[in-house]
């Protein structure tokens, strides 16, 4: 057993206590914190090359202090010899040392001079301070996505410090409702953004324009929410002026709506004074999309819908008085609606609808009545059975085609005759055209490109497999037409046209490596 000098300082485990308490960090780290302070200052005085450290007596408060020599096998492998001992002479102390053990040679306690304290001081300030921060990133960490109540201690540049108690945050500005006038000393309820480990300690961001605030609100008013009765599906704020929120319930019983109103609208008017008068439409939630985004126009009526889900966009025909209503104040209404659904919407009047449809029948007909050679009788009733081009009518079944009333078996063959003949040409015009503009013949046997679309690619400059590479989705789409392909098309015909490259660096790497094993045995002796 070693032998050991120590002081007794019961006043250590005092202050120890009372600094964890006051701190709220474990008692331990403050004894960490303490032991290191004394070894700082015991190297101070016995050389800051020896390996000495400190231990304080948990119960006693005894400080004892030690130099430690760690056991090697032999003097050529001692490497500091402030620090390490060999074995032979370690047992001249220690009859049973063994290599990796550590030899202590007790040292008296020091009495502390002005520096010595100082610096100790310091060395636990600092301790202590480190791990009060671990201790707030941890807290904070865990209650991130709750509502904190705090005060405001100061405002710079429109940035907001709130004391929470036992941690500051900053409310940044753009965090803020616009126009709320908070001053230092007032109170102040936000949503924990973000907790993030920076070099000068953990930053606790709030936030009061996050679409969760409003949801935690919600939470805390209405009971209903926070039993999981009702569901917040989805959240859209324009902060400070309007915001939609879908609720959906799993109880047939409750009305989502009501419940999160509340009796005379208590419940969400508690909300809207919290959130500085923002106006709040409360939807029911649909997994229907169409229904969904005609709740979500709400207070406008929605006449018809129709969805393409390829581009999901959805497009909506409201009456023409309603038009401004479903729009909204510069578009407010109808962008909430959008963020909220995650559709886009387009919006149309019952008139500007109605002209559109004649224009495609009359456009889609003059294209039938052209390329088949046909009176507008058959286009019109191609157009009116929703043949949109002429590829429809090359392609589709004949039976389809004989099925439309007035046609027969006969008209049906001769129009698809008629199709293909069409198809064909314009193909091979599109070939001839696609040479004179120099499009290389990989490129066009890559796949996923029609004649139109290669044709298109030459006119913008892109002739080889590597121009097309080069090009980005939206380029590609931008330059093929955008409603001809869509963005996950136009990513796989860009990673097929790249394909080659990477075949390249396979081929240059084996080649390499052939060509290394094939040289001569002279060649490689002369290098050497």
């Amino acid at each position: 057993m070693e032998r050991t000098v120590g002081m007794s300082r019961p006043e250590l485990i005092q202050v120890a206590d009372t600094v964890a308490r006051d701190k709220s960090i474990d008692r331990e780290e403050v004894f960490d914190a303490m032991e290191q302070a004394i070894q700082k200052a015991g190297r101070s005085k016995y050389g800051h090359e020896h390996d000495i450290r400190a231990r304080i007596d948990r119960k006693t408060g005894e400080i004892r202090l030690a130099r430690y020599l760690e056991v090697v096998e032999s003097p050529e492998t001692v490497e500091n010899e402030f620090t390490q001992v060999p074995l032979a002479q370690a047992r001249r102390k220690k009859a049973d040392a063994e290599v990796g053990d550590f030899l202590i040679d007790p040292l008296p306690p020091i009495d502390f001079g002005r520096i010595a304290a100082q610096t100790a001081k310091q060395v636990i300030v600092q301790k202590v301070r480190d791990a009060e921060r671990e201790r707030q990133y941890n807290e904070y960490r865990d209650r991130l996505g709750e509502i904190v109540n705090g005060l405001v201690k100061r405002v710079e540049f429109g940035n907001i410090i709130v004391d929470l108690g036992r941690a500051e945050a900053l409310l940044r500005r753009d965090e803020v409702i616009p126009r709320e006038p908070f001053k230092v000393a007032d109170r102040i309820r936000a949503y924990i953004a973000d907790v993030r480990q920076e070099p000068r300690g953990p930053q606790i961001f709030l936030s009061r324009t996050h679409e969760q605030f409003m949801a935690k609100l919600f939470a805390q008013e209405v009971p209903e929410i926070y039993d999981g009765i009702i569901e917040i599906k989805a959240v859209a704020r324009d902060p400070g002026s309007r915001a939609k929120i879908a609720v959906l319930s799993n109880d047939h019983a409750i009305d989502p709506v009501g419940a999160c109103v509340g009796m005379r609208g208590s419940r969400v008017q508690a909300v809207v004074a919290e959130l500085q008068g923002e106006k709040i439409d409360i939807i029911q939630w649909s997994s229907d999309p169409a229904t969904f985004v005609v709740n979500a126009l709400a207070p406008a009526e929605v006449a018809k819908v129709v969805l393409d889900e390829e581009a999901n966009r959805i497009e909506v025909v409201v009456p023409d008085e309603q038009l401004s209503l479903a729009i909204g104040r510069r578009g407010q209404n109808v962008r909430l609606a959008s963020k909220l659904t995650g559709w886009d919407i387009d919006i149309l009047t019952e008139a500007e609808e109605s002209e559109r449809r004649q224009e495609e029948f009359h456009s889609r007909s003059k294209a039938f009545i052209e390329a088949l050679d046909v009176d507008d009788v058959i286009a019109h009733l191609l157009v009116t059975e929703g043949f949109t081009g002429v590829e429809d009518v090359a392609f589709v079944d004949p039976l389809e085609l004989a099925g439309i009333e007035g046609f027969d078996e006969d008209v049906a063959r001769e129009l698809q005759d008629r199709a293909r003949l069409f198809v064909e040409e314009r193909e091979a015009r599109n070939q001839d055209r696609r040479r004179e503009l120099g499009v290389s013949d990989d490129l066009a046997t890559l796949g996923g490109l029609s004649g139109a679309m290669l044709v298109a690619l030459g006119e913008k400059g892109v002739h080889s497999l590597d121009d097309l590479g080069d090009l980005a989705a939206d380029e590609l789409r931008e330059i093929v037409g955008a409603d001809a392909m869509d963005e996950e098309t136009a990513n796989a015909v860009i990673m097929a046209a790249r394909a080659h490259w990477f075949d390249d660096e396979e081929t240059g790497a084996a080649g390499a490596g052939e060509a290394e094993a094939d040289a001569p045995e002279g060649d490689a002796n002369e290098e050497a």
